[in-house]
């Protein structure tokens, strides 16, 4: 206890002896005080988190912007092909737009959801179910990939899975 909060505590008990009123209401104000800068404290704590927050957002974002800019200077020389007629050019330039793309996202963490073997209901979605020789529940094709970021699925991959062996 510091030798100021130690005079206060004499103070106080002085007055109550004198005016228990006035100690009271001294207290109250005491307390009124802390809780208010209190307040003001956590004000300030609050808004500089979502300032905070704010930033780190910007952050990632001029981060993926900066990853897919190459992709945009690739994707511009494939359409420069294209209008030449080059076709082995065009095709070139696309298939580095697509490794460039999904390189920057894989480095953000985006991957492709595995579908071979049985179907998860948690990653794919089923849009048909076919007869077929492989087992029930079996993905036989895939018509849309899904990607999962993290441990989140961004998009479900959309599959057509096997109902079993066709009856002749």
């Amino acid at each position: 206890m510091s030798e100021d909060e130690r005079t206060d505590e004499v103070e106080l008990e002085e007055v109550a002896a004198v005016d228990p009123v006035v100690a009271v209401t001294k207290e109250r104000d005491e307390y009124r005080d802390a809780l208010q800068r209190l307040k003001a404290e956590f004000d300030n704590y609050r808004k500089r988190v979502a300032r905070d927050q704010q930033e780190l957002a910007t952050r990632a974002h001029e981060r993926l912007v900066k990853e897919l800019v190459p992709v945009l200077d690739d994707l511009e020389r494939a359409l420069e092909a294209a209008a030449d007629h080059e076709e082995a050019k065009l095709e070139d330039g696309v298939r580095l737009v697509h490794r460039s793309l999904a390189d920057a996202l894989a480095k953000e963490g985006l991957r492709e959801i595995p579908t071979d073997g049985t179907f998860d209901p948690h990653t794919q979605e089923a849009l048909l179910s076919q007869p077929s020789d492989a087992d029930e529940g079996t993905v036989i094709q895939v018509l849309q990939k899904g990607y999962a970021l993290g441990d989140r699925v961004v998009r479900p991959a959309r599959v057509i899975i096997s109902s079993g062996e066709q009856t002749a």
